[in-house]
């Protein structure tokens, strides 16, 4: 055990150290960090509307007469939604090139304007908008081409006339949304640097040191900002003259749609989990060393399903398992490594007065999921007496939960909930209600609780041991 862990001290914690501290990464985390109250908005929104419109329509029909009494709350949630969900990308744009220029002592509000408009530079401009028509046959599809009118089948084969809505200045929610945040994150970052280093390389308008610094630093952001969406302007019109494609289009499809996939496996989900747990044990923020994969790939996934649902109105056959809201519904309740489960053992069965000292002290925060005081306090760190069950618990019950999802027996996780409801709760909100979600929650408590106790009776033993002397604890 010693050999192993002093091997990782000297060559997996300077990797992770390094991961948690690189600043594109961090600038990544803290954007999406930022944006926490536009998420959250627009998620308690959808989670209103499924407790006044989805639900009752389910129990008692369509056109009931509570969803009509509701209906102007059902409208304005439907607003807030519109202005938080539709235009999340949007938002993270901004907030993303404001920390990454913050964090080269750069004008950071320019930082994130730069990012902001050269994301919309690359969006299209354009959109065709399909009408169903009724009663007509395919066999006079021919017909009606002849006729001069723009017509064709949709995906369910029903024949549609394409009409197109703008032929430019269309900003549509797939490029603002949850869609177009892999758009926002690659333009995002790369427009943002070539401000900060036209910026560093001092390219700029210099005024006279009379001048105001708020005129002055706008000034100087001028032609680093001109240069940073000029340069998208023009690989937009290369995408567009030689695929007929946007770049937003062209990474959705060959970045985001891949990505998102290989994220959804099932090894990808316990890797992911188990690597939080491991940076964790050698005193890393494991949560925060993982959140530009955790929030940057899983984080789209729930907005995916927002949207789905918001659409669809039903949870059958949204697009994805596993979210950014899955990892904290099932697989860190009381906190990473479901210290929840460790805690109740405690209490329960332990016999060390220090262990019950730390347990009593961190239950109420534990509770909330906020669990440093267990880790840093009993300590979970470096501990080799609990490595195992804090290495295996968290993937175990993410392996039940996403067993679970996969099977439809509950739904995914598809409504972005403050992470420190407390289990099971959140499993019921962040599912739009799910009774089975939360008792899924609740079994995986169940099963931490199980898996830390015989580690805690281990450590009774051990303690009583050094009491006589059989180990030298030096």
């Amino acid at each position: 055990m010693n050999a192993f862990m002093d091997w990782m001290e000297k060559h997996f914690m300077p990797i992770a150290a390094k991961i948690g501290s690189q600043r594109h990464l961090v600038a990544v985390r803290d954007g999406f960090i930022s944006i926490m109250p536009v998420t959250m908005v627009g998620s308690l929104a959808v989670l209103l509307n499924v407790f006044l419109r989805d639900l009752p329509n389910t129990w008692w029909g369509e056109g009931n007469e509570f969803v009509a009494n509701v209906q102007q709350i059902i409208n304005v949630n439907g607003n807030v939604y519109f202005g938080s969900i539709v235009i999340l990308g949007l938002c993270f744009t901004f907030s993303l090139g404001y920390h990454l220029a913050k964090s080269y002592d750069v004008n950071p509000i320019a930082g994130g304007v730069v990012a902001f408009a050269a994301v919309v530079t690359c969006m299209g401009q354009s959109a065709i908008f399909d009408y169903e028509l009724p009663g007509v046959a395919t066999s006079a599809l021919d017909a009606l081409k002849g006729a001069g009118l723009d017509v064709a089948l949709n995906d369910a084969g029903k024949a549609v006339v394409l009409h197109g809505a703008s032929g430019w200045g269309y900003l549509g929610s797939s490029y603002t949304g949850a869609s177009g945040l892999f758009t926002c994150l690659i333009v995002g970052i790369l427009s943002s640097m070539i401000y900060i280093k036209l910026m560093i390389k001092k390219i700029t308008i210099k005024l006279p040191d009379s001048v105001p610094p708020a005129v002055s630093n706008a000034f100087a952001a001028i032609i680093p900002g001109v240069i940073a969406i000029y340069v998208f302007g023009i690989v937009t019109q290369i995408c567009v003259a030689c695929t007929g494609s946007y770049p937003n289009d062209l990474i959705v499809e060959y970045i985001q749609k891949p990505l998102l996939g290989l994220s959804q496996g099932f090894f990808s989900v316990i890797l992911i989990v188990f690597l939080v747990q491991l940076f964790w044990f050698f005193g890393l923020h494991g949560s925060n060393v993982m959140a530009p994969v955790i929030e940057g790939v899983y984080t789209p996934a729930l907005l995916e399903n927002l949207d789905f649902f918001n659409k669809h109105h039903t949870t059958v056959g949204m697009p994805y398992d596993w979210t950014r809201g899955s990892f904290d519904a099932y697989a860190q309740m009381g906190g990473s490594g479901v210290t929840l489960g460790l805690l109740i053992a405690i209490l329960i069965f332990s016999k060390r007065d220090d262990s019950k000292a730390v347990a009593k002290l961190a239950a109420p925060m534990g509770i909330f999921n906020i669990n440093e005081p267990v880790i840093f306090g009993m300590p979970i760190v470096l501990n080799p007496i609990y490595i195992i069950p804090w290495l295996i618990v968290p993937p175990i019950c993410a392996a039940i939960a996403l067993g679970f999802t996969m099977a439809g027996i509950i739904p995914p996780v598809f409504v972005q909930v403050p992470w420190v409801m407390p289990v099971g709760i959140y499993a019921f909100m962040g599912t739009g209600g799910n009774i089975l979600a939360a008792l899924v929650s609740i079994l995986c408590l169940g099963v931490s609780f199980v898996l830390w106790t015989p580690f805690v009776m281990l450590a009774n033993r051990m303690q009583a041991k050094e009491n006589e002397g059989q180990f030298d604890t030096e």
